[in-house]
């Protein structure tokens, strides 16, 4: 299998993690207006029923403490969200957050993935959709998140995958030639969009993201595809 170096920029050129994690700042926050927007065309809305099924399979209970990793405008957070429990929204980008704050009160923290501002076994659950792709190092991403769950605490993480071999070439000719052309019809930013689909094509496929987990030291690591393997629900848990 070929491995994924998770440091490139889009094409071939090879920069600095800085650079590189400057880049992606940019993008969400120039996307940020109408990210929600364009998530809902490109999927045809099919990114809310992941969603949901990450929520449904985070399952939340009373007394917890829950942090959405990336969580953007807090579309997933606030499916975790209830009285009774604790959730955050994390993410680098202001931007992303500010366009949350005019749809719900949920407590927010500037963060990047690779440096949490939580305490050692502190979180019941992680959840983070479509963002641990964007982190400028994985594997010190999914360090810092297990060493901030609590022993039997989970991480769920919800990304692009690889779909099926008959539907491959069908996905390849919707993100090569369409999702950008949407990027600058709707967001007015199609180089945005471009970074992202080949951020999706870079990312480890199922079997490589349970390896890099397991190797992380989470246990019980398994996968659940959507719509057949065009994204994927990664699981795992803290060891006790």
């Amino acid at each position: 299998m070929k491995k994924v170096d998770l440091d490139q920029t889009f094409g071939k050129q090879q920069v600095e993690a800085s650079e590189r994690e400057k880049l992606i700042r940019r993008v969400f926050n120039k996307v940020a207006p109408r990210y929600d927007l364009m998530n809902d065309v490109m999927s045809f809305g099919i990114h809310r029923a992941w969603k949901s099924k990450l929520a449904k399979l985070a399952k939340p209970k009373a007394n917890q403490t829950i942090v959405d990793l990336a969580g953007g405008t807090g579309d997933i957070a606030i499916k975790l969200n209830a009285p009774d429990r604790t959730v955050f929204i994390a993410d680098p980008s202001i931007e992303m957050l500010k366009e949350g704050k005019k749809r719900h009160d949920i407590p927010c923290i500037a963060s990047t993935g690779e440096n949490l501002t939580f305490d050692d076994n502190s979180l019941d659950t992680v959840t983070i959709a479509f963002g641990v792709r964007n982190m400028t190092h994985m594997k010190q991403g999914l360090a810092e998140i297990l060493r901030v769950l609590k022993p039997g605490g989970r991480m769920l993480c919800l990304e692009f995958s690889r779909p099926h071999k008959w539907l491959k070439p069908f996905y390849d000719w919707h993100s090569y030639h369409i999702i950008p052309r949407l990027g600058a019809w709707i967001a007015g930013q199609p180089e945005a969009y471009t970074y992202l689909i080949e951020s999706i094509r870079r990312f480890p496929d199922q079997e490589e993201m349970k390896d890099i987990m397991q190797e992380t030291g989470f246990s019980n690591v398994s996968y659940h595809n959507v719509s057949f393997g065009i994204a994927c629900i990664h699981i795992g848990v803290k060891p006790n």
